[in-house]
């Protein structure tokens, strides 16, 4: 258990979801947050049962990133007045980053669902996901710009690859807000819906749609577009040989196919424990 979300499974179906239930607080976060987002999202997939996760939240927004009281915590990792403390400090910050980084090695899908206001923190953890839906009222900023600092766990990174330049650096120098129209015309965003209610419902049926599919195809895809995401055509297009000669599964094909003649969702047994994760 934690103070900062709760986790919710539908076994039958395959998909979880992550909600941020602070609302009180603006679903504000802290260090021990993103711990305890690693480490549910990192149990979900050592247990291989989960197929998707929606990640959204309670109250009118999604979240405004991180807690100043962080900032103003007096926390011994803060200090940088040394050689030694910046090192200490250094290797507290990857870790943080490594938090972010279990969303993109997990094998299934994550679909954030953003309503309100998504800013600093919050914004690096939707960048981190697969996909992201949002409320009509919904915008997006980089929010730690305003405070005196550079976005520091990974949004920087990720938003320049799902945005076009120019307007990546816009919002990185600025911290002005992309309103979900702007966001859906670029694409950060997949679809945009009236309100808090439709959004959740969205976003379940998208998850639920993709915990249909073959775990075992979807985990591929991943693997294959993460890869893709990050290496030169060439490279990946090798990566993809090595990795489809590893998962070819005819059984596996032929219930999707037998699925998809009937028109039915096909039954596709999970992904399993991760060998590591027992």
């Amino acid at each position: 258990m934690n103070d900062h979300f709760r986790l919710d499974e539908d076994a039958a179906a395959g998909v979880a979801e992550l909600v941020l239930n602070r609302p009180e607080r603006m679903n504000t976060m802290t260090p021990e947050f993103f711990v305890a987002l690693r480490e549910a999202v990192r149990a979900l997939d050592d247990a291989g049962a989960t197929r998707a996760l929606v990640v959204r939240a309670e109250g009118p927004l999604f979240s405004a990133g991180m807690s100043l009281d962080v900032f103003g915590s007096g926390a011994p990792v803060l200090d940088t007045s040394t050689a030694r403390r910046r090192l200490g400090f250094h290797g507290a910050l990857r870790r943080l980053m490594d938090c972010l980084d279990a969303l993109d090695a997990a094998r299934f899908p994550v679909v954030c669902a953003v309503q309100g206001a998504c800013l600093g923190g919050a914004l690096d953890l939707a960048a981190a996901c697969d996909l992201r839906v949002c409320t009509a009222d919904a915008f997006f900023a980089v929010q730690e710009i305003h405070v005196g600092m550079a976005a520091d766990l990974g949004v920087l990174q990720r938003l320049q690859r799902q945005l076009p330049q120019g307007l990546a650096r816009e919002l990185a120098y600025t911290g002005d807000r992309l309103p979900a129209e702007r966001a859906l015309a670029c694409g950060f965003v997949n679809a945009v819906l009236p309100d808090a209610g439709a959004l959740a419902a969205h976003a379940r049926a998208l998850a639920g749609r993709i915990a249909q599919r073959s775990p075992l195809a979807v985990a591929a895809s991943k693997l294959a577009l993460n890869h893709a995401r990050d290496h030169g055509t060439a490279e990946s297009m090798a990566q993809m040989a090595l990795l489809q000669s590893a998962v070819f599964d005819v059984d596996e094909m032929g219930r999707a196919i037998a699925g998809w003649k009937r028109k039915a969702p096909a039954a596709f047994e999970p992904l399993g424990p991760r060998p590591d994760g027992e």
